[in-house]
């Protein structure tokens, strides 16, 4: 297992996994860079992949952590324990592994309860609620999340995550036609926005840009402004491979609002730009909301611009 860690992060973890007492606050930053060093190449390498190089670390913290580790590195270790479960619960639903996800983020939910810092909490109950989200066209269950996302992020010190949970509170409401609950969340969390402070625990964990996305997925859901362009991040970011997905993910609800307005050739010339960018970044989600898209252009199914985009699915996709 220890061959598979990045050179610098196995010292003397092999002795911290014999003798608990030999852990410090090296080690333990060791592991966190790991989980760190996987999260910064989600979108950019295969999951499966991923997968692999995290699995290391999150069963040695899961080892250190059953053997009580010293008490000035513990919380540190549950914390770098959360972010592994949290992470490793994502790429399992990438890899539509439902049960581990659910199994992992349980996991996660579990040991964050056990930190004295909401925000956490909070912070997996979100990542939770959005595999839940798109992953069923029910979103009972990811309105639960976010509901507790939200209880947590108002106990935590950060602005940030409070701001996140309100946005995608607002998101869930509008997806279930609840146009003015949803024009609410995304009032308090442009509060929280314009208030944060630079001594914020987690930092760069939401901003302006990324609300204004929100806003945008919002406004669709209720097909006021469907035409509008919408980055989740300035448009000088948007070739790094998260920010490519979201835009995926943005520009198929812009789709699926010209369908509403009967303007299904419009909507899939948005669609052929989707496909594009999905077959460089993947994701499942992506591919999830395409899939959607294209099942709303059903009635128009024997019309040729929707073989066209057939042609494309199965040119670029293979399916």
């Amino acid at each position: 297992m220890l061959m598979l860690l990045a050179p610098d992060a196995g010292v003397g973890l092999g002795q911290a996994l014999a003798d608990t007492s030999l852990l410090d606050s090296e080690i333990v930053a060791g592991l966190a860079s790991v989980v760190m060093g996987v999260n910064a190449q989600v979108g950019s390498l295969p999951f499966v992949r991923l997968q692999l190089m995290l699995a290391p670390a999150l069963e040695a913290c899961r080892r250190l952590m059953a053997d009580e580790p010293p008490e000035p590195v513990r919380e540190s270790l549950r914390c770098t324990l959360v972010e592994a479960a949290m992470l490793a619960g994502r790429l399992a639903f990438e890899t539509r592994d439902d049960a581990a996800s659910q199994a992992l983020y349980e996991e996660a939910t579990r040991e964050a309860a056990c930190l004295g810092q909401p925000w956490r909490q909070a912070s997996v109950h979100l990542s939770h609620a959005l595999t839940v989200l798109y992953a069923s066209p029910d979103i009972a269950n990811a309105d639960a999340l976010v509901e507790k996302a939200v209880r947590a992020a108002s106990r935590g010190e950060s602005r940030l995550v409070r701001a996140r949970a309100h946005a995608l509170q607002a998101e869930v409401a509008a997806r279930s036609g609840q146009s003015r609950q949803s024009g609410a969340a995304l009032g308090l969390a442009w509060y929280d926005v314009e208030r944060q402070s630079p001594d914020d625990p987690l930092p760069g964990a939401f901003s302006a840009e990324y609300l204004r996305g929100f806003e945008g997925v919002c406004q669709m859901s209720w097909a006021i402004r469907p035409s509008r362009t919408i980055s989740l991040r300035p448009r000088s970011a948007l070739s790094h491979p998260l920010a490519k997905r979201w835009s995926v993910i943005v520009t198929t609800d812009q789709a699926l609002a010209r369908i509403r307005l009967s303007e299904p050739h419009a909507a899939a010339d948005l669609l052929h730009e989707c496909i594009t960018a999905a077959a460089s970044t993947g994701g499942r989600v992506s591919m999830i909301r395409l899939r959607r898209a294209r099942q709303a252009l059903r009635p128009w199914r024997r019309e040729d611009f929707v073989a066209d985009l057939d042609d494309h699915l199965m040119d670029v996709l293979g399916r």
